[in-house]
């Protein structure tokens, strides 16, 4: 699915991942931010990086919205959910969202993208290989990356890192 492709309604809720980004940048933190939604189109939890404010390396937006959902709704409910995201999920992230039974994950920016940025700006390897999600959980309906809010993403991996913000 191209971004033009992409209805009025998921642009709305890609363009909050990128503003829950913006805010775990304002915090500290790394760039990203995700969304919960349900199949009614209804916002169920969002939330944003707190690895570094924190302190916890697995304070990851996707892993907590896994676990709220894996509280808080049925496996139905879980499978007719998407998952919008500033960036594609770690493997950590991916491998909760497979067990959880999470539906679609939309990604505003690819893994690899990602780790091409972080390469420019010189930062270190992460401790963990970034790899694509279908690689962690086979089947699962994943698009992205999203062309134009993606460079709003680059530019907050650029600020975020800038400011030598862990995470």
């Amino acid at each position: 699915m191209t971004h033009e492709d992409r209805t009025e309604a998921e642009l709305r809720h890609l363009r909050r991942c990128v503003e829950l980004a913006a805010e775990a940048v304002d915090a500290g933190d790394e760039p990203y931010g995700s969304v919960l939604v349900g199949a009614d189109g209804r916002v169920l939890a969002e939330d944003r990086n707190r690895v570094a404010t924190a302190g916890d390396a697995t304070r990851h937006p996707e892993f907590t919205l896994a676990r709220w959902a894996a509280e808080n709704l049925t496996e139905q409910d879980r499978a007719a959910a998407t998952v919008f995201t500033s960036g594609e999920h770690c493997p950590m992230c991916a491998a909760a969202h497979g067990w959880v039974g999470l539906g679609r994950i939309v990604y505003v920016s690819s893994a690899e993208q990602t780790t091409a940025w972080l390469v420019e700006l010189g930062l270190p390897a992460a401790p963990v290989r970034a790899l694509p999600v279908r690689d962690v959980v086979p089947g699962l309906a994943v698009e992205g990356p999203v062309p134009g809010l993606a460079e709003e993403v680059r530019e907050l991996h650029r600020r975020s890192h800038r400011r030598g913000s862990g995470g």
